[in-house]
């Protein structure tokens, strides 16, 4: 048997516990409510899903926040529906009055333990109904969290630990104000303003101070109503997070709830309505009392829809917040004056270090002063970086002169302004001229083209999309690539697409020649692999500037016994998905993993960390990446039973240019199906058929060159009895393979 000690064995974990039926999702939560709590408080949330079976433990990112599993609440099947409907019959009749049978295990029951199970029951077949009509929020449980004193504000990760493995992150706010809950019920007074009321609705109205986060739900048809006292002079500003909590509801149009505010005075007079904020979805009131007073903020979607992932927080009072800077950007190594919009803000400029800094994306905040609510982006670059300067609308004289490479730093002054820039060009320059706003959180929506001496267009970009901006619904930041046709003086023209502008409509412009560069994703963010076992990730590589150098993937601070394979995202590709194998020793918590992606672009080694994020779907068709904070792997109980799968071909394959490579693999399952996933493209599975020893795979290239290098992942699956039901096994580790001139294949 010397052939078969020379293949490559691959272990696959057959164990009908951790089999996975095909498509089958793990455990998923779809909302947590409320979505966060003050420092030093204790308090319960609500937390629901899907497959959250067996639920174990919570665990918050960032530290000085504890969860504790209250309960976990199963919604009974079809047969336990029907049983608990039949005892809930025989307990009514008993709570009025009606005769049961002598040998009926309810007659000796008090008054209170009969309301006490009539009202469990109803709850039990709620949960049975809520299964039935939305599955994806069936599974629930209650958590209690206390927040430490000390514990950082800011943006956090809530997961779930299930008997199904480690959930996906849902966003969780650790806050400094005083937080309040919607009330749950009509309020016991009518309120002293008489506020519109939509037919069939009650409307909840919670009594709150300021300042103050509250939070609440919005059910179908719902408006939730606070009331505070404000003074006259008072500028309010009142925050929602509500796509920002659950960025995408995959079955839901557009994909989020969409909020609107309103602000009535005590007579019910309507002072100020938002229905969002610049290009967000979520909306930000701004108001100045004009008198002493009781006030009423009210908050609803935008047509009424409602159910219970469409959770909020408004964070209101008088508090700064930050609606623009200039510039969005600058150069590493040096000081950075930026002059800061907003409200409440204690400063209007401020003076950033950027020495010793590299170059990147930044969350911006005032130097100064109390922290601002939000916090906008702020780039650092190594080009040349200028101003721009008026009057700069027309090509000839009236056009500033820039030398590339530059970045210029700009705004759309006012609705329908242009700005054009003159530079000298070669023939066949290679030439990139990009738009940086909205992805800085500018309402920009660029138009740009570039034109020769005689103002014909070379080249004309609105929108370019950028996979590395999730949150992005309307990609607007323009991009041109273009080589240059003569020596000669060249227009790059700016404007927006709208026509709008004012001085929040900034941007970048970088206009060089091209930087090949890459950042990384990994999805998904969540991670479960048994002892000694695998799991599959997908890692999507964002190509910049025609970048196609070859990317190797590697682990940063995985303990021992951690090994990734198919760790190579080849020229011709733009994701891979690579397997990630674990220790036999389970984890008592998720473990923080992370991974960087490394290449020699121009000569140079460039190094990138891949970004976690969650693949999530917009309006039942478009695809997101969007990013998380942390990429979390748990190792779950006692190694399986192994059933091995062994490739019995020498490694690395060899696949002949344009023709095909037959890969045997010997195995003791029965009805065994393998589907090749992250294929570079022109390689395919082009048909399987079983053999004596187990299954042969007939794989073609259809367009890969001698030469190429990379790394093949396969998933086997078992098919059931009836032919079509399948059940996922655990990933292959990746096989590595080489394109060689056409001739005998191995």
């Amino acid at each position: 048997m010397k052939w078969l000690r020379s293949g490559l064995i691959l272990v696959l974990i057959a164990s009908p516990a951790w089999a996975q039926q095909r498509g089958a999702k793990g455990p998923h939560v779809a909302y947590v409510y409320p979505a966060g709590g003050q420092q030093g408080s204790t308090f319960t949330v609500e937390i629901a899903g899907q497959s959250l079976n067996n639920i174990t433990n919570a665990f918050v990112s960032g530290g000085g926040v504890r969860a504790v599993v209250l309960e976990a609440l199963r919604p009974p099947n079809g047969k336990e529906a029907t049983e608990l409907r039949d005892e809930l019959k025989d307990l009514e009749r008993l709570r009025n009055g009606k005769p049961l049978p002598t040998n009926s295990v309810f007659r000796t029951m008090s008054r209170e333990q009969i309301r006490d199970r009539i009202e469990a029951i109803r709850k039990q077949l709620a949960a049975f109904e809520k299964r039935r009509t939305n599955p994806a929020m069936a599974d629930s449980a209650i958590l209690q969290i206390t927040i430490a004193p000390d514990a950082a504000p800011g943006e956090r990760e809530l997961r779930l630990g299930t008997g199904n493995g480690l959930s996906n992150p849902l966003v969780f706010h650790v806050g400094q104000l005083p937080e309040f809950k919607k009330a749950e019920k009509k309020p016991d007074r009518p309120p002293r303003a008489r506020l519109p009321q939509r037919e069939g609705t009650e409307p909840t109205e919670t009594v709150i101070t300021l300042p103050a986060t509250v939070n609440g739900q919005i059910l179908p048809g719902g408006v939730d109503r606070y009331r505070f006292t404000a003074r006259k002079g008072q500028r309010l500003v009142a925050i929602v997070s509500a796509r920002s909590l659950i960025p995408y509801l995959a079955d839901a149009v557009p994909g989020w709830f969409q909020a609107v505010l309103a602000l009535y005075d005590a007579h019910g007079n309507e002072l100020a309505y938002v229905d969002d904020y610049k290009f967000h979805p979520d909306p930000v009131l701004y108001y100045e009392i004009p008198a002493d007073g009781e006030y009423t903020l009210e908050i609803h979607d935008a047509i009424y829809r409602g159910r219970d992932d469409f959770v909020y927080r408004i964070t209101i009072g008088e508090i700064p917040f930050i609606t623009s800077i200039f510039p969005l950007g600058g150069r590493v190594g040096t000081k950075i004056t930026v002059a800061v919009r907003g409200w409440n803000l204690p400063q209007t400029t401020t003076v950033l270090d950027a020495t010793g800094q590299a170059p990147g994306v930044y969350p911006f905040t005032p130097s100064r002063g109390a922290p601002a609510a939000n916090c906008l982006r702020f780039a650092l670059d190594t080009l040349p970086e200028l101003l721009e300067k008026e009057p700069n609308n027309q090509p000839g004289r009236r056009a500033q002169r820039v030398t590339v490479p530059v970045i210029i730093n700009g705004r759309i002054d006012q609705p329908g302004d242009i700005d054009v820039f003159e530079f000298e060009g070669r023939a066949g320059q290679e030439l990139v001229a990009e738009v940086v706003a909205r992805r800085l959180h500018s309402p920009l929506d660029s138009l740009l083209k570039v034109t020769d001496a005689r103002g014909c267009p070379l080249a004309v970009n609105d929108d370019s999309d950028d996979k590395g901006a999730g949150l992005e619904t309307h990609h607007a930041d323009s991009y041109l690539r273009l080589t240059l046709p003569t020596n000669g003086v060249y227009y790059a023209i700016l404007a927006d697409t709208q026509h709008k502008g004012g001085p929040d409509y900034a941007y970048r412009l970088r206009l060089s020649a091209p930087r090949p560069d890459f950042e990384l994703r990994a999805v998904p963010s969540s991670l479960t692999v048994r002892g000694g076992g695998t799991v599959p990730l997908t890692v999507y590589a964002l190509r910049r500037d025609g970048c196609t150098n070859a990317i190797s993937l590697a682990l940063t601070n995985a303990p021992a016994g951690f090994k990734l394979t198919g760790a190579t995202v080849i020229t011709t590709q733009d994701q891979v998905q690579v397997t990630l194998s674990a220790p036999p020793a389970p984890t008592a918590e998720p473990l923080p993993i992370q991974l960087v992606g490394r290449a020699t672009i121009d000569g140079a080694a460039v190094v990138h960390p891949a970004t976690p994020a969650e693949d999530e779907m917009q309006a039942f068709a478009y695809r997101h990446l969007v990013p998380a904070k942390e990429l979390d792997l748990v190792v779950m109980g006692r190694p399986a039973p192994r059933t091995a799968i062994r490739l019995l071909n020498p490694t690395p394959l060899k696949i002949p240019a344009g023709g095909t490579c037959r890969l045997r693999f010997a195995h003791e399952l029965r009805n065994v199906h393998f589907q090749l996933t992250g294929a570079p493209p022109g390689l395919v599975l082009h048909a399987s058929q079983p053999t004596s020893a187990g299954t042969e795979l007939i794989l073609a290239n259809l367009a890969m060159k001698p030469g190429q290098t990379g790394t093949l992942s396969f998933q086997a699956f078992v098919r059931g009895k009836n032919g079509k039901q399948q059940f996922k096994l655990e990933p292959l580790p990746g096989i590595p393979f080489e394109i060689v001139t056409a001739g005998k294949p191995n």
